[in-house]
């Protein structure tokens, strides 16, 4: 403080009547409550004024990325500096026949300081990534693991400079042990580290993106993601559950993405039925008549004799299963929702001690998880209500059967 000025007060205050040492400490005390005081009417002027004015700006503009800094409180933090730098100046001129308590104040300020850089720093890696979540890239290309990398490593910097000011000593003397806190330092943040070689991994190959629909089997997890961060991946299952899994587990273990289904707009159907192999039989021509006189086959007849016709080109003994599977790729073609320009097949599979499994295998031309299932739910309960037309029998296991009955 200017030295006329405090012997000014000093010679006002022995003129009221005060010891010449207690003048001297009220003048110090008068000095630096007034730089209190003008550090928080320059904190409320920063704050109140200086940010409302920068944010009643960015309103104005076209520009998102202001509006950004604005919501994530970049510059409401960054007014707290203006305060802390006026005592910063001032106080060691008001306190400099106090060194020791000048000293310490300077050191608060000072890690006080840091500890606001490091929040503005804070809020605009926040706003960064939310700018760039208005851009189509993000969402095949998250960058949250990347920021909150950098984040880890802002705040070690931070961790560092803050000892060497209560410590008096040089970042550089600590970066210089550093190397021997290695090992300590990869056990303490083995996940983060996992976690960032995974999530670059996943990125730089596309494997998963927020909105995919996955199914992990190991953590129970099959619905869409939610977020991905650098050491989890939040999944919102279809019963509203949200189950969290680590982002290296997607490295290390398998996992489904059915984005590429989405992408296609069609949904695969592959399910079988098992038929009692003690109810194939060859077929007679009165046998055949017989089939195509049901009121359930009977529709399809002329397509049906066409296609047993020309199965019988090389073999001239048809059974009940060889008409059947004849009737299901009808029935399945008949179906608009099917796809015909992709696989389409009704195919035996190997024999096993419960039947002969015949199965179904086409694709339904959408995805929607309602209306694929009704349209699976109808496919089947039509062939299991008129497998009994062709004499064939669904193997069920008979102790099941006998224990559902009783």
């Amino acid at each position: 403080m200017d030295l006329k000025l405090g012997k000014l007060i000093k010679d006002w205050l022995i003129g009221l009547g005060l010891e010449d040492s207690y003048a001297v400490w009220l003048k110090d005390t008068i000095f630096f409550v007034s730089i209190i005081i003008l550090s928080i009417i320059i904190d409320l002027i920063a704050k109140r004024i200086i940010v409302k004015i920068i944010a009643k700006l960015a309103s104005k503009t076209k520009t998102t990325w202001d509006d950004a800094l604005i919501e994530r409180k970049v510059f409401n933090r960054l007014s707290h500096i203006a305060a802390a730098l006026v005592i910063y100046i001032l106080s060691p001129i008001a306190l400099q026949e106090y060194e020791f308590i000048s000293q310490f104040i300077i050191v608060l300020t000072k890690i006080y300081m840091v500890f606001i850089v490091l929040l503005v720093i804070d809020s605009f890696l926040n706003a960064s990534h939310d700018i760039y979540l208005t851009y189509e890239a993000s969402k095949t290309r998250p960058i949250k693991g990347y920021i909150q990398v950098v984040k880890i490593i802002i705040n070690i910097i931070g961790g560092i400079i803050i000892l060497s000011i209560l410590l008096n000593k040089t970042p550089i003397y600590f970066l210089g042990g550093l190397g021997a806190l290695t090992a300590i330092l990869i056990l303490v943040f083995k996940d983060p580290i996992l976690g960032f070689v995974g999530s670059i991994q996943l990125s730089a190959n596309d494997m998963l993106r927020p909105g995919d629909w996955i199914t992990m089997n190991k953590f129970e997890a099959d619905g869409t993601v939610l977020e991905m961060n650098l050491t989890t991946v939040k999944v919102q299952n279809f019963d509203k559950s949200i189950t969290t899994i680590p982002t290296y587990s997607f490295i290390s273990d398998s996992f489904h993405n059915w984005r590429a289904m989405e992408e296609a707009g069609m949904r695969r159907i592959k399910r079988s039925i098992n038929i009692d192999i003690n109810s194939i039989r060859f077929c007679s021509e009165e046998v055949l008549e017989c089939f195509m006189k049901s009121d359930t086959v009977s529709p399809f007849a002329t397509i049906l004799q066409t296609q047993i016709k020309e199965g019988c080109k090389t073999n001239n003994k048809l059974t009940n299963l060889g008409v059947f599977k004849s009737y299901l790729q009808t029935f399945l073609k008949q179906i608009p929702e099917i796809k015909q320009d992709l696989t389409f097949l009704v195919r035996q599979q190997q024999p096993t001690e419960k039947g002969l499994p015949i199965e179904i295998y086409v694709f339904a031309d959408f995805t929607d998880m309602v209306s694929f299932e009704e349209l699976q739910f109808a496919i089947f309960e039509h062939i299991f209500a008129v497998v009994r037309e062709f004499d064939l029998r669904i193997f069920q296991n008979p102790t099941e059967c006998a224990l559902i009955n009783s």
